[in-house]
């Protein structure tokens, strides 16, 4: 069996980002997960009944522990001698390609799932678009996850057109659609989870689910849903994921609008996130970058409509008044108003809640996008 590497910053990523692709490809190769978190990392190491292999690696720029970990990952391929290595997320991504590349690796892939660096400005931008021009040069295939993201690439020429290519129809490992389904979850557990959250029989539940920081429109959502709720008295904004006060604090305000508004509930990261999509009637994400989001996905697949920002990932998930409502990002009037629409307009509330799931399973079933990905693979071993 050939060897295959995948890597990512941190394992979490190769946990939820990759839930099971790993486990498939083992049927085909020698797959070894690389990541930071040893501790974490063995336990998905466990779970996936794959090898692994601990690096530290960092999110943020720390040039002293990145070329320890670039010297360690070049040992390691040299070592090992994969045929293909495979990189997600920014950090990982640049380690990855330039130890492999150094390594003589084959075959060098890297999949971009968002930019980080389109919210940066002026020195820092710089070097990091040189950062991710020396990734995809080091790399012999790039797999961005949304057309709008290869758009973009090709518009700030980090790489050449042909070295790019979107997998399937896009998204990183698209979605299990007999996972996420309403029906998977009974009305005895709604019925709990609604009492332990304090939602109401009645209450209008906007959901969010993600990363708590600035450039997903969090500050913007609290804006907006304060004078919702001034303006609609049952109603509930129920907000799942993490806070990354390091790398991107929200404002004070806003942090304390989630600490005092009875109305908001925050529920830290779920290793199930299914019932907490059926508790809601929307979903809510007002992200200013993305690469192709799950959450979007997800919800979508368990029936719920999306109000989301026109950007790439979410756009190519979202049909304006079809299965959502597309808005401009950063702009908390046109989120305002969407979230307003959708709470008055009962027919067309109906109407896009009605198309959300036949409008994301046909696309995004995740074992065509698996099987995709490992044609891709299967190709490589011709070119050894």
């Amino acid at each position: 069996m050939f060897k295959l590497a995948r890597i990512t910053t941190v394992p979490i990523s190769l946990e939820k980002l990759l839930n099971n692709q790993l486990l498939f490809m083992k049927d085909y190769y020698d797959v070894t997960a690389i990541s930071s978190d040893k501790e974490h990392l063995e336990k998905i190491g466990q779970s996936q009944n794959i090898p692994v292999y601990a690096i530290e690696m960092t999110r943020k720029i720390t040039l002293w522990k990145d070329l320890k970990a670039l010297w360690k990952l070049y040992r390691y391929f040299k070592k090992e001698q994969p045929l293909i290595v495979h990189t997600h997320t920014p950090k990982a991504g640049t380690i990855g390609m330039i130890a492999s590349k150094l390594a003589g690796v084959p075959h060098r892939l890297h999949t971009v799932a968002g930019l980080p660096l389109l919210e940066i400005n002026g020195n820092k931008r710089k070097l990091l678009n040189l950062v991710e021009k020396v990734t995809y040069s080091c790399a012999s295939k790039i797999y961005p996850n949304s057309f709008g993201l290869k758009n973009i690439i090709i518009q700030e020429g980090f790489c050449k057109p042909e070295k790019l290519k979107i997998i399937a129809n896009g998204s990183t490992n698209g979605i299990d659609s007999q996972f996420f389904n309403p029906e998977a979850i009974s009305e005895e557990t709604v019925l709990d989870l609604k009492k332990s959250l304090r939602i109401n029989p009645d209450d209008f539940v906007f959901v969010y689910v993600g990363r708590l920081t600035g450039d997903k429109g969090i500050n913007e959502l609290l804006t907006a849903f304060k004078k919702i709720s001034s303006e609609f008295n049952h109603t509930k904004l129920l907000l799942v994921g993490f806070f990354e006060p390091e790398l991107d604090p929200l404002h004070i305000d806003t942090e304390s609008e989630i600490q005092n508004n009875k109305r908001i509930v925050f529920v830290p990261f779920q290793k199930d996130i299914r019932p907490y999509y059926a508790v809601s009637n929307v979903l809510v994400f007002p992200s200013y970058r993305e690469g192709f989001p799950n959450a979007v996905m997800e919800a979508g697949a368990m029936g719920l409509p999306a109000i989301v920002t026109n950007i790439n990932g979410c756009n190519e998930i979202i049909e304006d008044c079809k299965n959502g409502i597309l808005i401009p990002a950063k702009d908390t009037d046109a989120l305002f108003t969407a979230m307003k629409k959708i709470i008055s307009d009962t027919a067309l509330r109906n109407y896009l809640q009605q198309n959300a799931r036949p409008m994301v399973v046909p696309r995004f079933e995740q074992i065509v996008l698996w099987k995709a990905l490992l044609d891709e693979y299967q190709k490589l071993e011709t070119h050894v």
